[in-house]
Parts: C-alpha cells; sequence; structure tokens
C-alpha cells in the first residue's frame, strides 16, 4: 500500500469520524451546556497477515483459503464465502485486492446474514462487486457483444433477498460511471463507506459508484470464493457512530463457535 493511499484512507475515516461524532452532552438541557464528544475512531486490521483469526469459514472448505507471504488467499474453490466474527453496521472499510487468472470472479459483502441457506452458495446481503477485466469478454451477451464495461468495475447490488436502490442503474444493480479496476496480477484498491442504508465505493483513488435505501443495515462481513484464485491484503475497517436501525434491518447474530 502506498503512503498516498494510507494517508487518502486515514483521511477519510478522520473526516467522517469528525462530521458525524459531536453529540450534545447529557446534562445539556441547558442550551448553554459544554458540548463533548465521542473519541474519534480507529482503524482496525481484519486480517493480521499471519493466519484466519477474526474469521469463520461459511460454506467452502479449510483449502479454500490460506495465508502465505502476508497475503490472504483464496483458491476460489468450492464457491462460498468466509464471514467475519462480528457484525458491522455503520463504517468505512479499506481492502485490497488482485485477481490471478483472467475473467476472475470474486467480492466482499457488506451488511450480509452471514450463513447461506441451503440450495444456496451464496448469502443475503449488499455485494461490492470484484471481476477481473476479461470477464465480460468471457461472458457476453446472447448478440455476442461484451458485457457493460461498469459490471466489471465495482458493481453494487442487492443479493438473494437485499434490496436497494441503484444510483447508477443497470437494472437492480449500480454500475461505475468510470472504469479504474486494474486487470490480472495488479492489485486494485476499494474504500467502501457504508452509512444508514448508503454504500459509496471508491476504487483507486476514486469514488465511482452509489448505491442506497438498502432493507440490510447491519451485518457481517463475506469474502467471496467464486471460481478462480484471488489474494487479498490490507483489510482494515474503521467503525462509524450507529444510526437508526431496526431489528428488520439487522442480521441474526450467529452463535459463535
Amino acid at each position: 500500500m502506498t503512503t498516498t493511499s494510507t494517508s487518502r484512507a486515514l483521511a477519510w475515516g478522520l473526516l467522517l469520524s469528525l462530521a458525524v461524532v459531536p453529540i450534545a452532552d447529557s446534562k445539556a438541557a441547558d442550551p448553554d451546556s459544554p458540548r463533548t464528544a465521542l473519541p474519534v475512531s480507529k482503524f482496525v486490521e481484519l486480517f493480521n497477515g499471519k493466519d484466519l483469526t477474526g474469521w469463520k469459514d461459511v460454506n467452502t472448505s479449510p483449502e479454500t483459503w490460506s495465508v502465505k507471504d502476508g497475503l490472504l488467499v483464496c483458491s476460489g474453490l468450492p464457491i462460498g464465502v468466509m464471514r467475519s466474527e462480528k457484525q458491522y453496521e455503520n463504517f468505512l472499510l479499506h481492502i485490497e485486492w488482485r485477481h490471478m487468472k483472467a475473467g476472475g470472479n470474486s467480492g466482499v459483502f457488506v451488511w450480509s446474514e452471514g450463513s447461506v441457506p441451503e440450495g444456496r452458495r451464496l448469502p443475503k446481503g449488499m455485494e461490492v462487486q470484484m471481476l477481473e477485466l476479461d470477464w465480460i469478454n468471457q461472458h457476453r451477451l446472447k448478440n455476442g457483444e461484451p458485457n457493460d464495461i461498469g459490471y466489471i468495475s465495482g458493481e453494487l447490488f442487492g443479493a438473494n433477498g437485499l434490496t436497494a436502490t441503484p444510483d447508477n442503474p443497470r437494472g437492480s444493480r449500480s454500475k461505475s460511471l468510470e472504469l479504474r479496476c486494474k486487470g490480472k496480477g495488479e492489485w486494485n484498491v476499494y474504500d467502501v463507506v457504508c452509512v444508514d442504508g448508503t454504500v459509496k465505493l471508491s476504487i483507486n483513488g476514486k469514488f465511482v459508484n452509489s448505491i442506497r435505501d438498502s432493507s440490510m443495515r447491519k451485518g457481517y462481513l463475506c469474502l467471496e470464493s467464486e471460481g478462480s484464485e484471488i489474494h487479498f491484503r490490507n483489510i482494515r475497517i474503521l467503525e462509524l457512530p450507529p444510526g437508526i436501525t431496526t431489528a428488520e434491518q439487522t442480521a441474526k447474530v450467529i452463535d459463535q463457535e
């Protein structure tokens, strides 16, 4: 991770925290009472570069996820997910990834149920798509034309029952307005801001996609295994103050083993 990208992520986190944390003191019946602020949050590492601490396999295999040279390596098989141990509501997620095969498919789920019902391979949640550039050529439209270029650069969509309103519609999905993802073997940087049912995605240093009105607003993070090798690194999260989230908008807590 470059110094520039580190500074950008930290700056975004600090600005978001400072923008929302000031609150009235509990004694503030008097408008002249002093105001206090919640402590400024800090990024927390979700991957320690050594093992899978903090993550739980949902429906893949012991061979699917491994750590090599400080990287989180996903073999891509079987298709399924690994989830975070805890749930998150409002946050900024920083994650770096690279596909190792042309046309590779993967993604990260936010606000996910963190479980997969029988008959499915992926969970309910908001997916932040991670596709290798050649995917649109390997999966062409019926008329032979390549798929929409916005599909391979961080498309956002509700999966398996989650609903949302796309800001850049491609049907019910929201596509990126600019192609910024890099191809096979090259690292991509996603900064994902998730607040009160809205997701905004920055790809390699620029915000290019967003979706809102998510029917789920608190849940697990899931990393996706979907057919080909992908590597992850520098996975970190900055939690923000909670919003007004109902029980219906919150994933059920999964009992820890």
